[in-house]
């Protein structure tokens, strides 16, 4: 695939053949408001995937429980047959229920269910990356993931998934989890505001561990802060440029995935890959995590 923006790098996780430009596209927003239903406009959508693969994507997050089923019927509408080198990582381990609710799922029959749904509705014989979604709405609950993951593990043993990471988990459980499996990734909670896993941070970097952040911009609520919006004046760039930017300054395996229905944001979420921040004002980005906003909770995902 033809690449017109630097991505950020690339990041492989240590023990695989995989390799993720940091900057990637998060499917979340392809379906409706809540993310609920289809979309407003589906071939707006399609095109949005399309864009984001053009501009050199190669690494695309999704579920099945988005929409339920509709963000991945629009990738697999919008891209299959996929391009050679792309990456796509999906999450099972939640439902949702009628009352558009997030629900959990991690029973065996639930996962093998999700994994199945995932593959008829991207049209592929095996997933290429499965993050295990455990914990509540408002982010990791401590207990043991070993029954969960080894349905995945098991799965993996079928062909019909190739890695295993895991999703809104603690320190603790990832210990455990990778005692059972390779974990290649893990996706939590963080951003500017949020940033409860920096220890985690740097610790899955030593391993060789790509983490992802969910929420990287503030989720349904938006990073704000004087701080931010000072930083984005001086380097003549959007709050968002300046929130992705940040991100990938943090740490060499910390993968973006920054969703949008709009090819506009898209790119211009992109364009934050080539963005450098000064060391004097990464300092004062820092310090949006004191702020009250950097406790509220988010629900979903």
């Amino acid at each position: 695939m033809a690449t017109s923006l630097h991505l950020g790098g690339s990041f492989t996780p240590a023990g695989t053949k995989l390799t993720f430009d940091r900057m990637g596209y998060g499917a979340m927003q392809l379906t409706g408001p809540m993310v609920w239903g289809p979309p407003e406009d589906r071939d707006a959508a399609i095109a949005v995937v399309r864009e984001a693969v053009r501009l050199g994507v190669n690494h695309i997050d999704t579920s099945d429980y988005y929409g339920p089923h509709v963000a991945n019927e629009i990738i697999r509408e919008a891209l299959h047959p996929y391009p050679e080198g792309l990456t796509i990582v999906t999450k099972v381990g939640a439902r949702r229920g009628r009352d558009k609710s997030w629900l959990p799922a991690l029973s065996k029959r639930a996962l093998v269910d999700a994994v199945h749904d995932n593959l008829r509705n991207l049209r592929l014989d095996a997933l290429d990356v499965v993050n295990l979604r455990v914990g509540g709405p408002f982010g990791p609950t401590e207990g043991s993931i070993a029954e969960p993951l080894s349905v995945l593990v098991e799965l993996q043993s079928q062909g019909l998934i190739r890695h295993i990471g895991l999703s809104n988990v603690s320190p603790a459980q990832f210990a455990e989890g990778e005692k059972i499996a390779r974990i290649v990734c893990v996706q939590n909670h963080y951003n500017l505001e949020h940033r409860q896993d920096d220890a985690l941070i740097d610790q899955l970097a030593g391993k060789g561990v790509a983490f992802v952040p969910f929420f990287p911009l503030g989720g349904f609520q938006p990073v704000k802060s004087p701080i931010l919006v000072e930083a984005a004046a001086t380097l003549g760039a959007t709050t968002r440029q300046v929130a992705l930017a940040w991100l990938l300054q943090r740490a060499p395996n910390l993968l973006v995935i920054p969703g949008t229905s709009s090819v506009e944001h898209l790119r211009e979420n992109l364009k934050a890959a080539s963005l450098r921040l000064p060391s004097k004002m990464v300092e004062r980005l820092n310090m949006i995590a004191g702020s009250p906003a950097g406790r509220k909770p988010q629900r979903g995902r």
